[in-house]
């Protein structure tokens, strides 16, 4: 899929630390030099940080980077009857910068599910909760209004989710992806085998319905997020695969609707994955945006 090579499950597993979170063991990557730019990548549904590590090796000779799998989600923990929430897992995000001793202005880069962390966090940063240097999305539901779930999530939203949950399977998974990757830059065997094994671990599909409510949150919050990235100075980008049904072209149409000198990237063809499908791609973009402001500074 890509020339970017990545690494292999078993040994992004081997690297991960562990993090205690109100009584959940959290794991976590870090990589590059301590003294460089904090650069924190948000991952999401229903995947795990892995899906950085083909950007992962590149990033870390620049920044230091920062990741971990959201509680509920990889290898981190996932408990039953959990009422999981974006604003907690923004508190995830703020407990993982403290627990490395990272109290510099953070760099974001987030993706799906993430980008609605990565909101909230643009929210804290305004209200002087924390500090933040700069944020590039990539394809997800910034705008409630512009997010088209797929027919699974619809599902799990629904009063037959906690049924629909445990049936979900490494072929829905293949189904669910084929339809939201672009038609020439489809999952390997290899990768929907590694994404599946983050999905299953821990009996992730007995909590996918309770992680679903994200988007109910993400219609309850789209004011407090939206008027924050509104009135932020905060440098933003936007590098989406436009042919992504859930988040795609229509999702960067809105957002120069509403966020005021967008900047954007439309990659043809590439779907709902870029850092996966793309990964090339995203890397020149996402590092052209960090470059030209290092100029401007």
């Amino acid at each position: 899929m890509s020339e970017l090579p990545g690494i292999a499950l078993d040994d992004w597993r081997a690297q991960s630390q562990a993090l205690h979170f109100r009584g959940h063991t959290i794991r976590y990557w870090t990589a590059g030099d301590t003294q460089a730019q904090p650069l924190l990548l948000i991952h999401g549904f229903p995947s795990a940080s892995w899906d950085w590590h083909r950007l992962w090796a590149t990033l870390a000779e620049r920044y230091r980077v920062i990741a971990c799998d959201m509680l509920g989600f990889g290898y981190s923990a996932k408990p039953r009857g959990h009422a999981y929430s974006l604003l907690e897992q923004a508190d995830l995000q703020q407990e993982l910068l403290a627990h490395i001793g990272e109290r510099r202005p953070v760099h974001v880069l987030a993706h799906d599910y993430g980008d609605s962390v990565a909101q909230e966090l643009i929210a804290r940063h305004q209200e002087g909760q924390l500090q933040l240097a700069s944020c590039v999305f990539l394809n997800g539901g910034l705008f409630p209004e512009t997010h088209h779930p797929v027919r699974v999530q619809k599902l799990l939203l629904g009063p037959l989710g906690p049924l629909i949950g445990p049936l979900f399977s490494r072929r829905k998974l293949a189904q669910s992806f084929a339809r939201i990757f672009g038609p020439h830059t489809q999952a390997s065997e290899a990768e929907l085998d590694a994404l599946w094994q983050l999905v299953a671990y821990n009996n992730g599909p007995a909590v996918m319905h309770r992680l679903i409510r994200y988007m109910p949150e993400r219609r309850q919050q789209r004011q407090r997020w939206v008027t924050a990235m509104q009135a932020t100075t905060l440098p933003m980008r936007v590098i989406d695969g436009a042919f992504d049904p859930i988040s795609g072209a229509h999702m960067v149409a809105r957002y120069r609707e509403l966020i005021a000198d967008a900047d954007t990237v439309l990659l043809d063809g590439i779907g709902h994955y870029p850092q996966l499908e793309a990964p090339a791609e995203v890397l020149e973009h996402y590092l052209q945006f960090r470059d030209a402001r290092s100029s401007h500074a």
